[in-house]
Protein backbone atom coordinates (compact mmCIF):
# COMPACT_ATOMS: atom_id res chain seq x y z
CA UNK A 1 0.00 0.00 0.00
CA UNK A 2 1.26 3.34 -0.76
CA UNK A 3 4.84 4.82 -1.97
CA UNK A 4 8.00 3.63 -0.29
CA UNK A 5 10.71 5.21 0.38
CA UNK A 6 14.80 3.53 0.02
CA UNK A 7 16.08 3.17 3.34
CA UNK A 8 17.38 4.20 6.76
CA UNK A 9 20.34 4.15 8.07
CA UNK A 10 21.79 4.17 11.41
CA UNK A 11 25.74 3.97 13.32
CA UNK A 12 26.95 4.39 16.70
CA UNK A 13 30.80 4.84 17.63
CA UNK A 14 31.68 4.37 21.49
CA UNK A 15 34.79 5.33 23.46
CA UNK A 16 34.35 2.20 25.30
CA UNK A 17 33.66 -1.25 24.53
CA UNK A 18 29.93 -2.36 24.90
CA UNK A 19 27.48 -3.95 23.35
CA UNK A 20 26.72 -1.97 19.87
CA UNK A 21 25.03 -4.38 18.08
CA UNK A 22 22.24 -3.96 20.52
CA UNK A 23 21.62 -0.09 20.27
CA UNK A 24 21.89 -0.66 16.38
CA UNK A 25 18.98 -3.19 17.15
CA UNK A 26 16.80 -0.48 18.88
CA UNK A 27 17.70 2.35 16.14
CA UNK A 28 16.85 0.63 13.10
CA UNK A 29 13.59 -1.11 15.18
CA UNK A 30 13.28 3.23 15.46
CA UNK A 31 14.00 3.37 11.47
CA UNK A 32 11.77 0.38 10.33
CA UNK A 33 9.45 2.67 8.51
CA UNK A 34 11.99 3.49 6.15
CA UNK A 35 12.61 -0.05 4.83
CA UNK A 36 10.67 -3.55 4.92
CA UNK A 37 12.81 -5.59 2.95
CA UNK A 38 15.69 -6.43 4.51
CA UNK A 39 17.89 -5.48 7.40
CA UNK A 40 21.86 -5.55 8.37
CA UNK A 41 23.76 -4.66 11.38
CA UNK A 42 27.90 -4.26 11.20
CA UNK A 43 29.89 -4.81 14.66
CA UNK A 44 33.74 -3.20 14.80
CA UNK A 45 35.68 -4.95 17.37
CA UNK A 46 39.17 -3.73 17.09
CA UNK A 47 39.00 -3.81 13.22
CA UNK A 48 37.48 -7.26 13.17
CA UNK A 49 34.28 -6.75 11.86
CA UNK A 50 31.15 -9.00 12.47
CA UNK A 51 27.90 -9.28 10.97
CA UNK A 52 24.49 -10.30 10.06
CA UNK A 53 21.92 -9.59 6.99
CA UNK A 54 18.72 -10.90 5.87
CA UNK A 55 15.68 -10.26 4.45
CA UNK A 56 12.95 -9.61 6.51
CA UNK A 57 11.61 -6.90 9.38
CA UNK A 58 13.86 -5.80 12.15
CA UNK A 59 11.96 -8.37 14.96
CA UNK A 60 12.55 -11.39 12.20
CA UNK A 61 15.92 -11.23 11.20
CA UNK A 62 17.57 -10.40 14.86
CA UNK A 63 16.59 -12.47 18.00
CA UNK A 64 17.58 -12.27 21.30
CA UNK A 65 19.68 -15.13 20.00
CA UNK A 66 21.27 -13.78 16.97
CA UNK A 67 22.06 -10.31 18.91
CA UNK A 68 24.11 -12.56 21.45
CA UNK A 69 26.53 -13.53 18.77
CA UNK A 70 28.05 -10.43 18.24
CA UNK A 71 30.87 -9.70 20.16
CA UNK A 72 30.98 -6.29 22.15
CA UNK A 73 32.84 -3.61 20.04
CA UNK A 74 33.55 0.46 19.86
CA UNK A 75 31.64 0.66 16.42
CA UNK A 76 28.76 -0.77 14.31
CA UNK A 77 27.01 0.23 11.81
CA UNK A 78 22.81 -1.14 10.71
CA UNK A 79 20.44 -0.75 7.85
CA UNK A 80 16.77 -1.61 7.02
CA UNK A 81 16.27 -1.71 2.94
CA UNK A 82 13.32 -0.88 0.84
CA UNK A 83 14.97 -1.11 -2.35
CA UNK A 84 14.09 1.07 -5.55
CA UNK A 85 16.87 -0.67 -7.46
CA UNK A 86 18.35 -3.54 -7.62
CA UNK A 87 16.60 -7.07 -6.82
CA UNK A 88 15.13 -8.18 -3.21
CA UNK A 89 17.96 -10.92 -2.75
CA UNK A 90 20.18 -11.48 0.57
CA UNK A 91 22.80 -10.14 -1.70
CA UNK A 92 21.82 -7.04 -1.84
CA UNK A 93 21.24 -6.54 2.34
CA UNK A 94 23.17 -3.65 3.51
CA UNK A 95 25.55 -2.90 5.02
CA UNK A 96 27.85 -3.22 2.58
CA UNK A 97 31.58 -4.83 3.71
CA UNK A 98 34.45 -4.18 1.59
CA UNK A 99 38.52 -5.36 2.54
CA UNK A 100 41.18 -3.38 0.18
CA UNK A 101 44.63 -2.87 1.04
CA UNK A 102 44.56 -0.24 3.91
CA UNK A 103 41.72 -1.82 5.94
CA UNK A 104 37.98 -3.13 5.74
CA UNK A 105 35.07 -0.79 5.38
CA UNK A 106 31.34 -1.12 6.17
CA UNK A 107 28.70 1.35 4.09
CA UNK A 108 25.06 1.60 4.84
CA UNK A 109 23.66 4.14 2.09
CA UNK A 110 19.98 5.67 1.70
CA UNK A 111 19.38 7.67 -1.25
CA UNK A 112 19.60 6.23 -5.66
CA UNK A 113 22.50 7.68 -7.90
CA UNK A 114 21.43 8.91 -10.60
CA UNK A 115 25.00 8.20 -12.73
CA UNK A 116 25.16 4.63 -11.19
CA UNK A 117 25.17 2.66 -14.66
CA UNK A 118 27.90 5.12 -15.98
CA UNK A 119 30.00 4.22 -12.83
CA UNK A 120 29.31 0.64 -12.77
CA UNK A 121 30.80 0.84 -16.27
CA UNK A 122 33.99 2.70 -15.52
CA UNK A 123 34.61 0.78 -12.64
CA UNK A 124 34.34 -2.68 -14.34
CA UNK A 125 36.65 -1.73 -16.99
CA UNK A 126 39.06 -1.39 -14.54
CA UNK A 127 38.71 -4.55 -13.17
CA UNK A 128 36.08 -3.72 -10.66
CA UNK A 129 33.93 -7.42 -10.29
CA UNK A 130 30.44 -6.33 -8.51
CA UNK A 131 28.10 -8.75 -6.37
CA UNK A 132 25.24 -7.17 -5.82
CA UNK A 133 22.99 -5.31 -8.10
CA UNK A 134 22.70 -2.54 -5.68
CA UNK A 135 24.27 0.97 -6.05
CA UNK A 136 25.36 1.29 -2.15
CA UNK A 137 28.35 -1.10 -4.02
CA UNK A 138 29.43 1.72 -6.51
CA UNK A 139 29.64 4.24 -3.80
CA UNK A 140 31.75 1.18 -1.46
CA UNK A 141 33.80 0.63 -4.60
CA UNK A 142 34.73 4.60 -5.30
CA UNK A 143 35.31 5.29 -2.42
CA UNK A 144 37.62 2.34 -2.31
CA UNK A 145 39.12 2.94 -5.06
CA UNK A 146 39.66 6.65 -3.61
CA UNK A 147 41.36 5.20 -0.60
CA UNK A 148 44.42 4.09 -2.07
CA UNK A 149 45.84 7.71 -2.93
CA UNK A 150 43.98 9.59 0.46
CA UNK A 151 45.24 9.80 3.44
CA UNK A 152 41.86 9.09 5.38
CA UNK A 153 38.75 7.24 4.98
CA UNK A 154 37.22 10.59 4.83
CA UNK A 155 39.36 12.25 2.57
CA UNK A 156 38.55 9.22 -0.17
CA UNK A 157 34.98 9.84 0.29
CA UNK A 158 34.98 13.39 -0.02
CA UNK A 159 36.98 12.45 -3.23
CA UNK A 160 34.45 9.70 -4.10
CA UNK A 161 32.00 12.04 -3.62
CA UNK A 162 32.92 14.41 -6.79
CA UNK A 163 32.06 11.87 -9.20
CA UNK A 164 28.55 10.51 -7.42
CA UNK A 165 25.26 11.80 -9.19
CA UNK A 166 21.99 11.94 -7.06
CA UNK A 167 21.20 11.15 -3.60
CA UNK A 168 22.80 9.63 -1.32
CA UNK A 169 22.67 9.48 2.94
CA UNK A 170 25.87 7.47 4.13
CA UNK A 171 27.06 6.00 7.47
CA UNK A 172 30.27 4.14 6.95
CA UNK A 173 32.87 2.82 9.48
CA UNK A 174 36.52 1.57 8.73
CA UNK A 175 38.85 -0.23 11.77
CA UNK A 176 39.63 3.29 13.38
CA UNK A 177 36.70 5.66 12.90
CA UNK A 178 33.30 6.73 12.01
CA UNK A 179 31.67 8.72 8.82
CA UNK A 180 28.48 9.96 8.28
CA UNK A 181 28.40 12.02 4.75
CA UNK A 182 25.11 13.53 3.06
CA UNK A 183 24.79 14.56 -0.70
CA UNK A 184 25.25 18.22 -2.08
CA UNK A 185 21.42 18.52 -2.62
CA UNK A 186 20.79 17.15 0.69
CA UNK A 187 17.65 15.03 -0.71
CA UNK A 188 17.84 12.48 2.46
CA UNK A 189 18.01 13.42 5.55
CA UNK A 190 20.95 12.53 7.71
CA UNK A 191 21.43 13.29 11.69
CA UNK A 192 23.57 13.20 14.61
CA UNK A 193 23.54 13.18 18.28
CA UNK A 194 25.45 11.92 21.43
CA UNK A 195 24.75 9.11 24.54
CA UNK A 196 24.55 10.02 28.17
CA UNK A 197 28.08 8.38 27.95
CA UNK A 198 29.44 10.23 25.43
CA UNK A 199 29.03 7.80 22.24
CA UNK A 200 28.13 9.17 18.90
CA UNK A 201 25.45 7.96 17.45
CA UNK A 202 24.52 9.41 13.20
CA UNK A 203 21.14 8.16 11.72
CA UNK A 204 18.48 9.06 9.10
CA UNK A 205 15.87 10.67 11.55
CA UNK A 206 15.98 12.18 14.71
CA UNK A 207 13.28 9.66 16.36
CA UNK A 208 16.38 7.06 15.62
CA UNK A 209 18.16 9.18 18.37
CA UNK A 210 15.39 9.20 20.85
CA UNK A 211 14.95 5.35 20.68
CA UNK A 212 18.40 4.93 22.16
CA UNK A 213 18.60 7.73 24.61
CA UNK A 214 20.53 10.20 22.22
CA UNK A 215 20.62 14.15 22.44
CA UNK A 216 19.85 14.92 19.17
CA UNK A 217 22.58 17.54 18.20
CA UNK A 218 21.92 18.65 14.49
CA UNK A 219 21.57 17.59 11.03
CA UNK A 220 24.60 16.71 8.92
CA UNK A 221 24.90 19.99 6.03
CA UNK A 222 24.23 19.01 2.76
CA UNK A 223 27.26 18.18 1.34
CA UNK A 224 29.16 17.55 4.92
CA UNK A 225 31.45 15.03 5.72
CA UNK A 226 31.19 14.57 9.56
CA UNK A 227 34.15 12.24 11.14
CA UNK A 228 33.58 10.53 14.39
CA UNK A 229 36.44 9.67 16.70
CA UNK A 230 36.11 8.69 20.47
CA UNK A 231 37.86 11.85 20.81
CA UNK A 232 35.15 14.13 19.40
CA UNK A 233 34.28 15.49 16.31
CA UNK A 234 35.77 16.95 13.00
CA UNK A 235 33.17 18.56 10.02
CA UNK A 236 34.51 18.59 6.46
CA UNK A 237 32.60 21.23 4.31
CA UNK A 238 34.31 21.26 1.18
CA UNK A 239 31.24 20.07 -0.78
CA UNK A 240 28.94 22.28 1.15
CA UNK A 241 27.14 24.97 -0.72
CA UNK A 242 27.95 23.63 -4.26
CA UNK A 243 24.81 23.23 -4.74
CA UNK A 244 20.93 24.55 -3.46
CA UNK A 245 19.41 22.11 -0.84
CA UNK A 246 16.51 20.48 -2.40
CA UNK A 247 15.73 17.61 0.41
CA UNK A 248 13.03 15.92 -0.22
CA UNK A 249 9.53 17.35 0.20
CA UNK A 250 7.57 13.95 0.84
CA UNK A 251 10.23 13.35 3.74
CA UNK A 252 7.46 15.95 5.66
CA UNK A 253 4.66 14.30 3.89
CA UNK A 254 4.96 10.95 4.30
CA UNK A 255 8.17 8.94 4.67
CA UNK A 256 9.64 10.06 7.83
CA UNK A 257 8.06 9.80 11.33
CA UNK A 258 5.94 12.51 12.99
CA UNK A 259 8.33 12.67 15.93
CA UNK A 260 11.65 13.32 13.84
CA UNK A 261 13.07 17.01 13.18
CA UNK A 262 14.30 17.19 9.88
CA UNK A 263 16.61 19.93 9.26
CA UNK A 264 15.28 22.11 12.30
CA UNK A 265 11.24 21.04 10.76
CA UNK A 266 9.16 19.23 12.93
CA UNK A 267 7.51 16.34 10.81
CA UNK A 268 4.14 16.52 12.36
CA UNK A 269 3.92 20.30 12.27
CA UNK A 270 4.20 20.19 8.48
CA UNK A 271 1.65 17.51 8.19
CA UNK A 272 -0.56 19.72 10.78
CA UNK A 273 0.10 22.45 8.48
CA UNK A 274 -0.53 20.40 5.11
CA UNK A 275 -3.96 19.80 6.64
CA UNK A 276 -4.74 23.69 7.92
CA UNK A 277 -3.67 24.33 4.03
CA UNK A 278 -6.28 21.93 2.55
CA UNK A 279 -9.00 23.27 4.44
CA UNK A 280 -8.89 27.08 3.88
CA UNK A 281 -8.09 25.70 -0.66
CA UNK A 282 -11.25 23.16 -0.32
CA UNK A 283 -13.85 24.10 2.63
CA UNK A 284 -16.40 21.37 2.94
CA UNK A 285 -19.63 20.72 4.87
CA UNK A 286 -19.29 18.02 6.89
CA UNK A 287 -19.51 15.94 10.08
CA UNK A 288 -16.24 14.20 10.68
CA UNK A 289 -12.47 14.38 9.61
CA UNK A 290 -10.34 11.55 10.05
CA UNK A 291 -7.12 10.34 8.39
CA UNK A 292 -5.73 7.22 6.78
CA UNK A 293 -3.45 5.61 9.48
CA UNK A 294 -0.51 6.56 9.84
CA UNK A 295 0.85 9.45 7.60
CA UNK A 296 -3.02 10.94 6.70
CA UNK A 297 -3.64 11.38 10.92
CA UNK A 298 -1.53 14.95 11.42
CA UNK A 299 -3.11 16.15 8.62
CA UNK A 300 -6.38 15.16 9.15
CA UNK A 301 -5.63 16.88 13.02
CA UNK A 302 -4.76 19.97 11.12
CA UNK A 303 -7.71 20.03 8.63
CA UNK A 304 -10.02 19.33 11.46
CA UNK A 305 -8.48 22.54 13.63
CA UNK A 306 -8.68 25.18 10.99
CA UNK A 307 -12.22 23.86 9.92
CA UNK A 308 -13.80 23.70 13.03
CA UNK A 309 -14.99 19.87 11.65
CA UNK A 310 -14.80 17.37 14.91
CA UNK A 311 -11.54 15.14 14.15
CA UNK A 312 -12.44 11.05 14.32
CA UNK A 313 -10.59 7.49 14.11
CA UNK A 314 -12.52 6.43 11.41
CA UNK A 315 -9.82 3.53 10.31
CA UNK A 316 -7.83 1.26 12.58
CA UNK A 317 -4.74 -0.11 11.05
CA UNK A 318 -2.90 -3.50 11.87
CA UNK A 319 0.05 -2.86 13.13
CA UNK A 320 1.26 -6.46 13.40
CA UNK A 321 1.31 -7.67 9.40
CA UNK A 322 5.00 -8.18 8.67
CA UNK A 323 6.73 -9.27 5.82
CA UNK A 324 5.71 -13.02 5.98
CA UNK A 325 2.13 -12.02 5.69
CA UNK A 326 0.88 -14.09 3.16
CA UNK A 327 -0.88 -11.97 0.37
CA UNK A 328 -4.41 -13.06 -0.44
CA UNK A 329 -5.68 -14.41 -3.74
CA UNK A 330 -8.34 -12.99 -6.05
CA UNK A 331 -11.49 -13.31 -3.75
CA UNK A 332 -13.48 -10.30 -4.80
CA UNK A 333 -13.85 -9.13 -0.68
CA UNK A 334 -10.64 -10.24 0.35
CA UNK A 335 -7.65 -8.23 -0.20
CA UNK A 336 -4.45 -6.06 1.81
CA UNK A 337 -6.28 -3.27 2.50
CA UNK A 338 -9.44 -4.87 3.76
CA UNK A 339 -6.78 -6.80 5.71
CA UNK A 340 -4.88 -3.82 7.23
CA UNK A 341 -7.35 -1.73 7.29
CA UNK A 342 -10.59 -1.44 9.09
CA UNK A 343 -13.38 0.83 9.64
CA UNK A 344 -15.22 2.11 12.74
CA UNK A 345 -18.67 2.02 11.93
CA UNK A 346 -19.83 3.82 15.31
CA UNK A 347 -17.91 6.89 14.30
CA UNK A 348 -18.70 6.43 10.30
CA UNK A 349 -22.36 5.22 10.23
CA UNK A 350 -24.21 7.97 8.73
CA UNK A 351 -21.70 10.70 8.22
CA UNK A 352 -20.33 13.22 5.89
CA UNK A 353 -16.81 12.01 6.09
CA UNK A 354 -13.37 14.06 4.95
CA UNK A 355 -11.15 11.56 4.60
CA UNK A 356 -7.31 13.10 4.28
CA UNK A 357 -4.56 10.82 2.67
CA UNK A 358 -0.79 11.87 1.71
CA UNK A 359 -1.02 10.95 -1.45
CA UNK A 360 -2.97 8.69 -4.60
CA UNK A 361 -0.61 6.96 -6.96
CA UNK A 362 -2.69 4.49 -9.21
CA UNK A 363 -5.54 5.07 -7.54
CA UNK A 364 -6.28 1.51 -6.58
CA UNK A 365 -5.79 2.21 -2.91
CA UNK A 366 -8.27 4.85 -2.57
CA UNK A 367 -11.15 3.50 -4.42
CA UNK A 368 -10.90 -0.17 -1.87
CA UNK A 369 -10.07 2.34 1.38
CA UNK A 370 -13.38 4.72 0.12
CA UNK A 371 -15.57 1.73 -1.09
CA UNK A 372 -14.67 0.31 3.04
CA UNK A 373 -15.96 3.71 4.29
CA UNK A 374 -19.20 3.59 1.66
CA UNK A 375 -19.46 -0.39 3.22
CA UNK A 376 -19.23 1.48 6.84
CA UNK A 377 -22.40 3.71 6.19
CA UNK A 378 -20.14 6.80 5.42
CA UNK A 379 -23.39 9.02 3.37
CA UNK A 380 -20.85 11.51 1.74
CA UNK A 381 -16.88 11.04 1.21
CA UNK A 382 -14.75 13.97 0.61
CA UNK A 383 -10.90 13.09 -0.27
CA UNK A 384 -8.37 15.71 0.78
CA UNK A 385 -4.68 14.91 -0.19
CA UNK A 386 -1.68 16.48 1.57
CA UNK A 387 0.12 16.23 -1.54
CA UNK A 388 -0.01 17.63 -5.26
CA UNK A 389 -0.97 14.72 -8.13
CA UNK A 390 1.94 12.90 -8.76
CA UNK A 391 3.09 13.84 -12.37
CA UNK A 392 6.92 12.73 -12.69
CA UNK A 393 8.95 9.76 -11.56
CA UNK A 394 11.57 10.05 -9.16
CA UNK A 395 15.16 9.17 -9.30
CA UNK A 396 16.29 9.66 -5.95
CA UNK A 397 15.01 6.83 -3.63
CA UNK A 398 11.43 6.94 -3.90
CA UNK A 399 9.40 4.13 -5.57
CA UNK A 400 6.91 6.91 -7.70
CA UNK A 401 6.59 5.27 -11.26
CA UNK A 402 6.75 6.11 -14.61
CA UNK A 403 3.95 8.43 -16.11
CA UNK A 404 1.81 5.19 -17.89
CA UNK A 405 1.42 4.01 -14.26
CA UNK A 406 0.20 7.30 -12.39
CA UNK A 407 -3.48 8.00 -12.47
CA UNK A 408 -2.80 12.21 -12.23
CA UNK A 409 -1.28 12.06 -15.68
CA UNK A 410 -4.36 10.76 -17.49
CA UNK A 411 -7.33 11.95 -15.49
CA UNK A 412 -8.54 15.22 -14.20
CA UNK A 413 -9.12 15.74 -10.60
CA UNK A 414 -12.71 15.27 -11.21
CA UNK A 415 -12.56 12.11 -12.91
CA UNK A 416 -10.02 11.04 -10.71
CA UNK A 417 -12.86 11.79 -7.95
CA UNK A 418 -15.06 9.31 -9.84
CA UNK A 419 -13.07 6.65 -10.81
CA UNK A 420 -12.41 5.79 -6.54
CA UNK A 421 -15.65 6.84 -5.75
CA UNK A 422 -15.43 9.55 -3.75
CA UNK A 423 -17.74 12.82 -3.95
CA UNK A 424 -15.48 15.48 -4.15
CA UNK A 425 -11.55 15.85 -4.39
CA UNK A 426 -8.72 17.77 -3.37
CA UNK A 427 -4.81 18.36 -3.28
CA UNK A 428 -2.85 20.16 -1.92
CA UNK A 429 -1.25 22.51 -4.68
CA UNK A 430 2.16 22.70 -5.65
CA UNK A 431 2.33 26.64 -4.80
CA UNK A 432 1.75 25.59 -1.10
CA UNK A 433 4.58 22.90 -0.84
CA UNK A 434 6.96 25.87 0.76
CA UNK A 435 4.30 26.64 3.55
CA UNK A 436 4.69 22.56 5.08
CA UNK A 437 9.06 23.70 5.77
CA UNK A 438 8.94 27.67 5.80
CA UNK A 439 11.22 27.49 3.15
CA UNK A 440 11.64 26.37 -0.94
CA UNK A 441 14.67 24.60 -0.25
CA UNK A 442 12.64 21.12 -1.31
CA UNK A 443 12.57 19.12 -4.20
CA UNK A 444 9.44 18.70 -5.97
CA UNK A 445 10.72 16.88 -9.24
CA UNK A 446 7.46 14.20 -8.82
CA UNK A 447 4.90 17.28 -8.32
CA UNK A 448 6.75 19.59 -11.14
CA UNK A 449 9.31 17.83 -13.21
CA UNK A 450 12.38 19.97 -12.68
CA UNK A 451 14.66 17.54 -11.59
CA UNK A 452 18.04 19.07 -9.41
CA UNK A 453 20.36 16.88 -11.20
CA UNK A 454 20.74 15.48 -14.59
CA UNK A 455 18.99 12.80 -15.24
CA UNK A 456 19.97 9.60 -17.73
CA UNK A 457 18.63 10.87 -21.06
CA UNK A 458 16.04 8.47 -22.84
CA UNK A 459 15.18 6.90 -19.87
CA UNK A 460 11.84 6.22 -18.03
CA UNK A 461 11.93 5.12 -14.75
CA UNK A 462 11.43 1.43 -15.30
CA UNK A 463 14.19 1.47 -17.99
CA UNK A 464 16.27 2.71 -15.54
CA UNK A 465 16.08 0.60 -12.84
CA UNK A 466 15.39 -2.64 -14.82
CA UNK A 467 18.88 -2.05 -16.61
CA UNK A 468 20.30 -1.34 -13.22
CA UNK A 469 19.16 -4.43 -12.09
CA UNK A 470 19.16 -6.84 -15.17
CA UNK A 471 22.07 -5.56 -17.32
CA UNK A 472 24.17 -4.91 -14.03
CA UNK A 473 22.96 -8.71 -12.83
CA UNK A 474 23.25 -10.21 -16.63
CA UNK A 475 27.36 -8.69 -16.43
CA UNK A 476 27.65 -10.36 -12.85
CA UNK A 477 26.32 -13.75 -14.29
CA UNK A 478 28.95 -13.30 -17.09
CA UNK A 479 31.88 -12.94 -15.34
CA UNK A 480 31.46 -16.19 -12.67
Amino acid sequence: MGIHEECGVFGVLSAKKENVAELVYYGLYALQHRGQESCGIVVNDDGVFSSYKDLGLVSEVFSKDTLAHFPEGTMAVGHVRYGTTGGNTRSNCQPIEVSHQKGKMALAHNGNLTNALTLRDRLELSGAIFHTTSDTETIAYMITRERLGASSIEEAVSRAMESLEGAYSLVLMSSAKMVAARDPYGFRPLCYGRMPDGAYVAASESCALSAVGAEYVRDVLPGEIVVFRPDGVESRREHCGTQRQKTCIFEYIYFARPDSVIDGISVHESRRRAGELLAERYPVDADLVTGVPDSGLDAALGFSERSGIPYGIGLIKNKYIGRTFISPGQRERLDQVRIKLSPVRSVIEGKRVVLIDDSIVRGTTSRRIVKLLRDAGAREIHMRISAPPFLHPCYYGTDIDSEENLIACHHTTEEIAKLIGVDSLGYLEVESLGGLTGSKNYCAACFQGDYPTKIPADLRKDRFERRLSEEIGGRKEGTE
